[in-house]
Protein backbone atom coordinates (compact mmCIF):
# COMPACT_ATOMS: atom_id res chain seq x y z
CA UNK A 1 0.00 0.00 0.00
CA UNK A 2 1.32 3.48 -0.70
CA UNK A 3 2.10 6.32 1.43
CA UNK A 4 -0.84 8.64 -0.46
CA UNK A 5 -3.52 5.11 -0.12
CA UNK A 6 -2.76 5.20 3.42
CA UNK A 7 -2.99 8.86 3.77
CA UNK A 8 -6.08 8.93 2.14
CA UNK A 9 -7.53 6.39 4.23
CA UNK A 10 -7.10 8.29 7.33
CA UNK A 11 -8.14 11.28 6.38
CA UNK A 12 -11.42 9.30 5.68
CA UNK A 13 -11.29 7.98 8.57
CA UNK A 14 -10.92 11.10 10.51
CA UNK A 15 -13.97 13.44 9.22
CA UNK A 16 -16.40 12.57 11.98
CA UNK A 17 -15.69 14.66 14.15
CA UNK A 18 -12.84 17.00 14.83
CA UNK A 19 -10.26 16.08 17.01
CA UNK A 20 -9.12 17.10 20.88
CA UNK A 21 -5.67 17.55 20.66
CA UNK A 22 -4.19 18.09 24.77
CA UNK A 23 -1.98 21.29 23.98
CA UNK A 24 1.27 20.20 26.42
CA UNK A 25 -1.56 17.78 28.08
CA UNK A 26 -4.16 19.28 30.42
CA UNK A 27 -1.89 22.32 31.00
CA UNK A 28 -4.60 24.36 32.01
CA UNK A 29 -4.60 22.31 34.66
CA UNK A 30 -1.06 20.69 36.24
CA UNK A 31 2.50 22.00 35.12
CA UNK A 32 2.72 21.28 30.81
CA UNK A 33 5.00 19.01 29.84
CA UNK A 34 4.73 16.67 32.87
CA UNK A 35 3.35 12.92 32.73
CA UNK A 36 0.75 13.92 34.88
CA UNK A 37 -0.29 16.55 32.66
CA UNK A 38 -0.66 14.18 30.02
CA UNK A 39 -2.18 11.24 32.22
CA UNK A 40 -5.04 13.90 33.06
CA UNK A 41 -5.75 14.48 29.15
CA UNK A 42 -6.19 11.72 28.26
CA UNK A 43 -9.08 10.76 31.28
CA UNK A 44 -10.34 14.00 30.40
CA UNK A 45 -11.27 12.48 26.57
CA UNK A 46 -8.64 13.68 24.60
CA UNK A 47 -7.31 11.97 21.46
CA UNK A 48 -4.10 13.36 20.99
CA UNK A 49 -1.65 14.61 23.38
CA UNK A 50 1.39 17.17 22.56
CA UNK A 51 4.97 16.66 23.57
CA UNK A 52 7.59 19.86 22.61
CA UNK A 53 10.27 18.47 21.93
CA UNK A 54 13.96 19.55 22.16
CA UNK A 55 17.42 17.27 22.77
CA UNK A 56 19.74 17.31 25.62
CA UNK A 57 23.74 17.34 25.23
CA UNK A 58 23.20 13.14 25.02
CA UNK A 59 20.96 13.67 21.94
CA UNK A 60 17.46 12.39 24.16
CA UNK A 61 14.13 13.60 23.09
CA UNK A 62 12.35 15.70 26.20
CA UNK A 63 9.36 17.28 26.23
CA UNK A 64 9.81 21.29 27.13
CA UNK A 65 8.00 24.00 25.86
CA UNK A 66 11.43 25.80 24.61
CA UNK A 67 15.09 24.33 25.05
CA UNK A 68 15.31 27.65 27.75
CA UNK A 69 14.27 25.84 31.31
CA UNK A 70 14.62 28.54 33.25
CA UNK A 71 11.29 29.35 33.55
CA UNK A 72 9.52 25.31 33.45
CA UNK A 73 12.05 23.76 36.00
CA UNK A 74 13.57 24.46 38.89
CA UNK A 75 16.77 24.48 37.54
CA UNK A 76 17.75 28.14 39.12
CA UNK A 77 17.43 26.48 42.81
CA UNK A 78 20.35 24.06 41.74
CA UNK A 79 23.71 24.98 42.70
CA UNK A 80 25.32 22.26 41.01
CA UNK A 81 24.22 24.21 37.80
CA UNK A 82 24.48 27.55 38.53
CA UNK A 83 27.55 27.73 35.77
CA UNK A 84 25.64 26.20 33.68
CA UNK A 85 23.81 30.01 32.91
CA UNK A 86 24.60 30.77 29.26
CA UNK A 87 23.22 33.79 26.30
CA UNK A 88 22.34 32.48 23.35
CA UNK A 89 20.72 33.93 20.12
CA UNK A 90 18.03 30.81 18.81
CA UNK A 91 15.65 31.90 15.86
CA UNK A 92 17.43 35.41 15.64
CA UNK A 93 16.46 35.88 19.33
CA UNK A 94 18.86 36.41 22.56
CA UNK A 95 18.20 34.17 25.75
CA UNK A 96 19.86 33.97 28.93
CA UNK A 97 19.08 30.85 31.23
CA UNK A 98 19.50 26.96 30.85
CA UNK A 99 19.17 25.27 28.27
CA UNK A 100 18.87 21.23 27.76
CA UNK A 101 21.40 20.89 24.83
CA UNK A 102 24.09 21.71 28.01
CA UNK A 103 22.73 19.06 29.70
CA UNK A 104 22.33 15.37 29.71
CA UNK A 105 19.29 13.48 30.29
CA UNK A 106 20.27 11.86 33.56
CA UNK A 107 21.33 15.72 35.26
CA UNK A 108 17.57 17.01 33.83
CA UNK A 109 16.22 14.03 35.57
CA UNK A 110 17.08 15.72 39.00
CA UNK A 111 15.31 18.94 38.23
CA UNK A 112 11.71 19.32 38.91
CA UNK A 113 8.67 20.59 36.50
CA UNK A 114 7.56 24.23 37.41
CA UNK A 115 4.14 26.32 36.21
CA UNK A 116 5.38 28.39 32.93
CA UNK A 117 2.48 31.34 33.76
CA UNK A 118 1.89 31.00 37.65
CA UNK A 119 0.45 34.11 37.83
CA UNK A 120 -2.38 33.19 35.32
CA UNK A 121 -2.78 29.54 36.79
CA UNK A 122 -1.79 30.06 40.52
CA UNK A 123 -3.34 27.00 41.13
CA UNK A 124 -0.90 25.01 38.96
CA UNK A 125 2.24 26.41 40.87
CA UNK A 126 1.04 24.33 43.73
CA UNK A 127 1.96 21.35 42.04
CA UNK A 128 5.58 22.58 41.27
CA UNK A 129 8.30 20.25 42.25
CA UNK A 130 6.82 17.22 41.86
CA UNK A 131 7.59 16.13 38.45
CA UNK A 132 10.26 15.42 36.56
CA UNK A 133 10.74 16.38 32.62
CA UNK A 134 9.70 13.45 30.56
CA UNK A 135 11.40 12.05 27.43
CA UNK A 136 9.63 11.43 24.04
CA UNK A 137 9.92 6.93 25.08
CA UNK A 138 7.94 7.67 28.16
CA UNK A 139 5.30 9.46 26.50
CA UNK A 140 4.95 6.97 23.96
CA UNK A 141 4.97 4.48 26.43
CA UNK A 142 2.33 6.58 28.15
CA UNK A 143 0.00 6.67 25.32
CA UNK A 144 0.29 2.82 24.05
CA UNK A 145 -0.28 2.48 27.65
CA UNK A 146 -3.51 4.47 27.72
CA UNK A 147 -4.47 3.17 24.78
CA UNK A 148 -4.45 -0.66 26.01
CA UNK A 149 -6.33 0.18 29.24
CA UNK A 150 -8.97 2.99 27.91
CA UNK A 151 -9.70 0.86 25.26
CA UNK A 152 -9.38 3.56 22.62
CA UNK A 153 -6.45 4.75 20.82
CA UNK A 154 -4.26 7.62 22.48
CA UNK A 155 -2.18 8.95 20.05
CA UNK A 156 0.89 11.88 20.24
CA UNK A 157 1.37 14.76 18.52
CA UNK A 158 4.87 15.89 18.46
CA UNK A 159 6.08 19.60 17.65
CA UNK A 160 10.01 19.75 16.55
CA UNK A 161 11.14 23.42 18.55
CA UNK A 162 13.86 24.80 16.69
CA UNK A 163 15.22 22.08 14.39
CA UNK A 164 17.53 24.84 12.36
CA UNK A 165 18.94 25.59 15.86
CA UNK A 166 19.24 22.47 17.04
CA UNK A 167 21.00 21.31 13.60
CA UNK A 168 23.37 24.21 13.88
CA UNK A 169 25.03 22.59 16.94
CA UNK A 170 25.34 19.22 15.77
CA UNK A 171 21.63 17.86 16.75
CA UNK A 172 19.50 17.33 13.69
CA UNK A 173 16.06 16.29 14.46
CA UNK A 174 14.66 14.52 11.70
CA UNK A 175 16.25 11.05 11.23
CA UNK A 176 16.63 10.44 15.05
CA UNK A 177 12.68 11.44 14.82
CA UNK A 178 11.62 9.17 12.30
CA UNK A 179 13.60 6.14 13.88
CA UNK A 180 12.37 6.72 17.38
CA UNK A 181 8.73 6.58 15.90
CA UNK A 182 9.87 3.74 13.68
CA UNK A 183 10.75 1.78 16.68
CA UNK A 184 7.63 2.61 18.30
CA UNK A 185 5.64 0.93 15.55
CA UNK A 186 5.21 4.41 13.96
CA UNK A 187 5.99 4.93 10.48
CA UNK A 188 2.78 5.10 7.89
CA UNK A 189 -0.33 7.50 7.96
CA UNK A 190 -2.20 5.43 9.32
CA UNK A 191 -0.32 5.94 12.92
CA UNK A 192 -1.59 7.56 15.44
CA UNK A 193 0.88 10.21 15.07
CA UNK A 194 1.28 13.67 13.97
CA UNK A 195 4.86 15.67 13.74
CA UNK A 196 4.48 19.78 13.50
CA UNK A 197 6.82 22.38 12.67
CA UNK A 198 6.76 26.01 12.18
CA UNK A 199 10.00 25.64 9.91
CA UNK A 200 9.36 24.55 6.45
CA UNK A 201 12.62 22.28 5.49
CA UNK A 202 12.10 20.65 8.64
CA UNK A 203 9.25 18.95 7.73
CA UNK A 204 10.48 18.92 4.29
CA UNK A 205 13.19 16.81 5.13
CA UNK A 206 10.92 14.60 7.64
CA UNK A 207 8.12 14.01 4.43
CA UNK A 208 11.21 11.97 3.15
CA UNK A 209 12.04 9.70 6.04
CA UNK A 210 8.72 8.49 7.23
CA UNK A 211 5.02 8.54 6.15
CA UNK A 212 3.86 9.85 9.45
CA UNK A 213 1.36 12.57 8.69
CA UNK A 214 2.82 16.31 8.78
CA UNK A 215 1.53 19.33 10.22
CA UNK A 216 2.78 23.10 9.12
CA UNK A 217 2.37 25.47 11.95
CA UNK A 218 1.48 28.84 11.14
CA UNK A 219 1.40 32.13 13.31
CA UNK A 220 -0.55 34.70 12.51
CA UNK A 221 2.47 37.35 11.39
CA UNK A 222 6.07 36.99 11.07
CA UNK A 223 7.20 33.78 9.07
CA UNK A 224 9.80 30.99 9.52
CA UNK A 225 12.75 30.78 10.65
CA UNK A 226 14.52 29.09 8.07
CA UNK A 227 13.22 31.16 5.47
CA UNK A 228 11.71 28.78 3.19
CA UNK A 229 8.81 31.16 2.70
CA UNK A 230 8.68 34.86 2.95
CA UNK A 231 5.64 34.97 4.99
CA UNK A 232 3.35 32.95 6.92
CA UNK A 233 0.71 34.68 5.80
CA UNK A 234 2.14 34.16 2.08
CA UNK A 235 1.61 30.31 3.15
CA UNK A 236 -1.84 30.97 3.64
CA UNK A 237 -2.91 32.49 0.26
CA UNK A 238 -4.45 29.65 -2.19
CA UNK A 239 -1.18 29.24 -3.75
CA UNK A 240 0.72 29.06 -0.66
CA UNK A 241 -1.78 25.96 1.11
CA UNK A 242 -1.02 23.84 -2.87
CA UNK A 243 2.49 24.25 -1.99
CA UNK A 244 2.64 23.32 1.47
CA UNK A 245 0.07 20.10 0.47
CA UNK A 246 2.68 18.86 -1.68
CA UNK A 247 4.64 17.91 1.62
CA UNK A 248 2.18 17.91 4.82
CA UNK A 249 -1.53 16.75 5.67
CA UNK A 250 -2.69 19.89 6.95
CA UNK A 251 -2.09 23.36 8.61
CA UNK A 252 -1.76 24.22 12.36
CA UNK A 253 -2.74 28.27 11.81
CA UNK A 254 -2.91 30.67 15.20
CA UNK A 255 -6.99 30.39 16.00
CA UNK A 256 -6.42 34.06 15.36
CA UNK A 257 -5.68 33.94 11.26
CA UNK A 258 -9.60 32.15 10.94
CA UNK A 259 -11.17 34.45 13.60
CA UNK A 260 -9.41 37.44 14.81
CA UNK A 261 -11.43 37.82 18.38
CA UNK A 262 -14.98 38.55 17.37
CA UNK A 263 -14.23 39.71 13.86
CA UNK A 264 -15.94 37.06 11.05
CA UNK A 265 -13.96 34.40 9.45
CA UNK A 266 -10.88 34.53 7.11
CA UNK A 267 -11.58 32.16 4.02
CA UNK A 268 -8.76 29.92 5.54
CA UNK A 269 -10.59 26.61 6.47
CA UNK A 270 -12.42 26.40 2.84
CA UNK A 271 -9.01 27.48 1.23
CA UNK A 272 -7.07 24.56 3.14
CA UNK A 273 -9.87 22.04 2.46
CA UNK A 274 -9.51 22.76 -1.32
CA UNK A 275 -5.66 22.33 -1.31
CA UNK A 276 -6.44 19.10 0.04
CA UNK A 277 -5.61 19.83 3.59
CA UNK A 278 -6.67 19.35 7.45
CA UNK A 279 -7.14 22.44 9.87
CA UNK A 280 -5.98 22.70 13.22
CA UNK A 281 -5.81 26.13 14.86
CA UNK A 282 -4.57 26.47 17.99
CA UNK A 283 -4.76 27.02 21.45
CA UNK A 284 -8.11 27.30 23.08
CA UNK A 285 -7.60 27.89 26.34
CA UNK A 286 -10.38 29.54 29.27
CA UNK A 287 -8.83 32.19 31.14
CA UNK A 288 -10.09 35.30 30.03
CA UNK A 289 -6.73 36.57 29.59
CA UNK A 290 -7.10 33.99 26.21
CA UNK A 291 -10.76 34.57 24.95
CA UNK A 292 -11.99 37.46 22.59
CA UNK A 293 -14.31 40.10 24.66
CA UNK A 294 -17.34 39.06 24.23
CA UNK A 295 -16.65 35.67 25.88
CA UNK A 296 -15.09 36.95 28.47
CA UNK A 297 -16.58 36.96 32.21
CA UNK A 298 -15.55 40.01 33.59
CA UNK A 299 -12.45 41.70 33.82
CA UNK A 300 -9.91 38.98 36.22
CA UNK A 301 -7.82 37.75 33.68
CA UNK A 302 -7.51 34.61 35.64
CA UNK A 303 -11.33 34.48 35.38
CA UNK A 304 -12.24 31.60 33.21
CA UNK A 305 -14.81 32.62 30.59
CA UNK A 306 -16.97 30.93 28.03
CA UNK A 307 -14.28 28.22 26.32
CA UNK A 308 -16.75 25.84 25.23
CA UNK A 309 -18.66 28.82 23.08
CA UNK A 310 -15.69 29.70 22.07
CA UNK A 311 -14.69 26.23 20.45
CA UNK A 312 -18.29 25.20 18.91
CA UNK A 313 -18.00 28.67 16.53
CA UNK A 314 -14.62 26.84 15.37
CA UNK A 315 -16.02 23.38 15.46
CA UNK A 316 -18.92 25.48 13.69
CA UNK A 317 -16.71 26.94 11.19
CA UNK A 318 -15.06 23.56 10.24
CA UNK A 319 -12.41 22.89 11.92
CA UNK A 320 -10.76 19.53 11.84
CA UNK A 321 -9.35 19.53 15.35
CA UNK A 322 -8.07 21.84 17.78
CA UNK A 323 -5.43 22.04 20.62
CA UNK A 324 -6.18 23.06 23.52
CA UNK A 325 -5.05 23.59 27.48
CA UNK A 326 -8.78 22.38 28.50
CA UNK A 327 -9.51 18.67 27.00
CA UNK A 328 -12.26 18.33 29.36
CA UNK A 329 -13.92 20.96 27.75
CA UNK A 330 -12.51 20.63 24.42
CA UNK A 331 -14.16 16.71 24.33
CA UNK A 332 -17.18 17.69 25.68
CA UNK A 333 -17.69 20.47 23.09
CA UNK A 334 -17.18 18.73 20.39
CA UNK A 335 -19.47 15.75 21.58
CA UNK A 336 -22.03 17.79 22.08
CA UNK A 337 -21.51 19.74 18.51
CA UNK A 338 -24.00 18.92 16.15
CA UNK A 339 -21.38 20.05 13.38
CA UNK A 340 -19.17 17.54 12.07
CA UNK A 341 -16.04 18.56 10.13
CA UNK A 342 -16.62 18.83 6.43
CA UNK A 343 -15.13 16.37 3.66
Amino acid sequence: MGVTTMQDKAMAKDRSAPIVIAHRGASGLRPEHTIASYTLAIAQGADFIEPDLVLTRDNVFVARHENDITGTTDVAAHPEFVDRKRTKVIDGESHSGWFTEDFTLAELKTLRAKERLPQLRPDNAKFDGQFEVPTLAEIIALAKAQSKTSGRTIGIYPETKHPSYFASIGLPMEEKLAAELKAAGWSSADAPVFIQSFEVDNLKRLHKLTGIRLIQLMEAAGGPVDKAVASYAEMATPAGLKAVAAYAYGIGPSKAMIRNGDAAPSSLIADAHRAGLRVHPWTFRAENFFLPPSLKDGVNPVTHGRLSDEIAVYIKDGVDGFFTDFPQIGAETRDASKHPRQP
